[in-house]
Formats: structure tokens, C-alpha cells, sequence
């Protein structure tokens, strides 16, 4: 039996070994991750170029981009090398590191996602009072706490799930180093591991859901007080892209991580996996944009385009 001290590399089995899908799974997985820089990049650029999108709001977004762009980065470019070169080996340390930053990013996506609910409820509940309350200071405290939660529960899960004996197998029924399949191949007892992932987890998603529904009842609460039905619409625009988000990016998070070990189907989880890691870090940027006439004004703006006048403010 080995420990872990004696594993030095895991062997990732990827999505599939169908020889007639490993092109077409190349292409569109470059694609996918060509768009999302374009996108995030694309986004962080913009907000930090036009003066008219320096408002919390876009702080925010530029943060979320680069969050995206993140835990994307931490899985994708090597899910395209493996594909490419048939190389599916991964270092003890690399898988460590990967598993890391895909947690650290994607847990402060999360919290970004609350901290954004509650900037949209200080704009709609509070208009009046938005430029004193959320103000550069504690934009920017909001901000660095989301990272700081994020990346304490990334060390978390690294400590619960890295310490652990791995002596069944080195072979990882994934297409990348995420906490089930690992500690699936543990012959250790993970029951303490499991839970204490599953506690923290548990703790920062509900208290993120729990900032996010009650900032939306609230949200609700002031738009059916609007007496024009163009003033309840504007209002609820502000929100819908931020709650498609929400619902797309918390759904499969759900979906993946609250159940037991013994429940989990590792080709379900893989589809679930190539949706939250690949495509929602592509989405949020075109789900922020296409329907938000600021970003396309800059955008126009920069891109040299006619800029029209009366730009239209959330």
C-alpha cells in the first residue's frame, strides 16, 4: 500500500477515450475558452476604460470577470492539453494546486454573487442613499472579503481531502482534481473529511443564498411598491441578469457538492463539471452585456463606433 507521501502523480481518465471525439471535444473546448477570455478580459478592459461604468455595480462585475477568468484558467487549458497530446498525468503538487484555485476562485465567485445581490438591493430599496452607502471603501472591503472567505475555504478542503492515504488507485474518474473523485479513491476513513468540507461548504453557500433571497425579497418588495409598470420593469432588468447567474452557478454547485460520496455519478458529474467550470465563466460576461445598454454604449465607444447620447443608467 502506498500513502500519499509515495503518490507523486494521479492519472486523469477525462471525459471520454472515444478516439472520434477527442477532435471535436478540442475544438469546441478551445473555442469555449477563447470566448471566455475574450469575454472576461474583454470586460475587465472596458469597465476600466470608460469613465461611465466607474460605479460599484462594475466594480463588482470586473471582479466576477476576473474570478471567471480564474477558475477557468485553473481547469481548462490543461483539460485541452490532455485532449491534444493524449497526456492524461498530473503531478501530486500540480493536482493539489489545481484543485486550489479552482476552489479559491470559484468559492469567491460565490460570494462576489452575494455581494453583488446586495449592492442591486442598496440601488433599488435605497436609491437615494446608494452613493453614500456603498461607497469606493467599502466596495473595496467588500470586495478583498470575498476573496479572503474564498480562499480560506479552498485551504479548508485542500487540508480536509490532501491529508488523507490514497492507496486504492491513482487513477482519478474525472477530468480534473475536484474533492469527489479524490476522495473516492482514499483508503482512509473520510468521513471527518467529508463532513468538515461539507459544513464549511454548506455554511458559506447558505449564508451567501441567505444574503442573495433576502436582499431579492426585499428587491420585490420595492418593485411591486412602483406604481408605473415601466418604472417595475426598468427595476426588475437591473436584477435579472444577476439572478440568472445566481441560479445557473448556485443550482450546480448544489447539484455537484451536497450530496453523499456514495450517491455521486461520475459521468453526471463530469457533465455537471464542464457546465460550471467551461461554460458559465463564458456566459456571465454575455449574460451582463447583451442586455445591458451601458456596456454596449462603451463598448461601441471603444470600439470607435457612433456613441449615442442619453445613455440609459440602471
Amino acid at each position: 500500500m502506498k500513502n500519499y507521501s509515495e503518490m507523486n502523480e494521479f492519472i486523469l481518465v477525462g471525459l471520454t477515450d472515444a478516439p472520434e471525439l477527442q477532435i471535436p471535444l478540442f475544438i469546441i473546448f478551445t473555442l469555449i475558452y477563447l470566448i471566455t477570455l475574450l469575454g472576461n478580459l474583454g470586460m475587465i478592459l472596458l469597465i476600466s476604460l470608460d469613465s461611465h461604468l466607474h460605479n460599484p455595480m462594475y466594480f463588482f462585475l470586473s471582479n466576477l470577470s476576473l474570478v471567471d477568468f480564474g477558475y477557468s484558467s485553473a481547469v481548462t487549458p490543461k483539460v485541452i492539453a490532455g485532449i491534444l497530446t493524449g497526456d492524461k498525468v498530473i503531478s501530486y503538487n500540480g493536482c493539489a494546486a489545481q484543485m486550489f484555485f479552482f476552489v479559491a476562485f470559484a468559492s469567491v465567485d460565490c460570494f462576489l454573487l452575494a455581494v453583488m445581490a446586495y449592492d442591486r438591493h442598496a440601488a433599488v430599496c435605497k436609491p437615494l442613499y446608494y452613493t453614500t452607502t456603498m461607497t469606493l471603501s467599502m466596495c473595496i472591503h467588500l470586495a478583498i472579503g470575498a476573496y479572503i472567505c474564498g480562499f480560506l475555504q479552498s485551504s479548508i478542503n485542500i487540508g480536509c481531502t490532501f491529508h488523507l492515504t490514497f492507496c486504492n488507485s491513482n487513477v482519478v474518474h474525472h477530468f480534473f482534481c475536484d474533492i469527489p473523485p479524490l476522495l473516492a479513491l482514499s483508503c482512509s476513513d473520510i468521513h471527518i473529511s467529508e463532513a468538515v468540507v461539507f459544513i464549511f461548504a454548506g455554511f458559506n453557500v447558505s449564508f451567501a443564498l441567505l444574503v442573495i433571497v433576502t436582499s431579492y425579497v426585499f428587491i420585490f418588495i420595492a418593485i411591486l411598491r412602483i406604481h408605473s409598470s415601466e418604472g417595475r420593469h426598468k427595476a426588475f432588468s437591473t436584477c435579472a441578469s444577476h439572478l440568472t447567474a445566481v441560479s445557473i452557478f448556485y443550482g450546480t454547485i448544489i447539484f455537484m457538492y451536497f450530496q453523499p460520496s456514495s450517491s455521486h455519478s461520475m459521468d453526471t458529474d463530469k457533465m455537471a463539471s464542464v457546465f460550471y467550470t467551461m461554460v458559465i465563466p463564458m456566459l456571465n460576461p454575455l449574460v451582463y452585456s447583451l442586455r445591458n445598454k451601458e456596456v454596449k454604449n462603451a463598448f461601441r465607444k471603444a470600439t470607435g463606433r457612433k456613441y449615442p447620447l442619453g445613455v440609459e443608467k440602471f
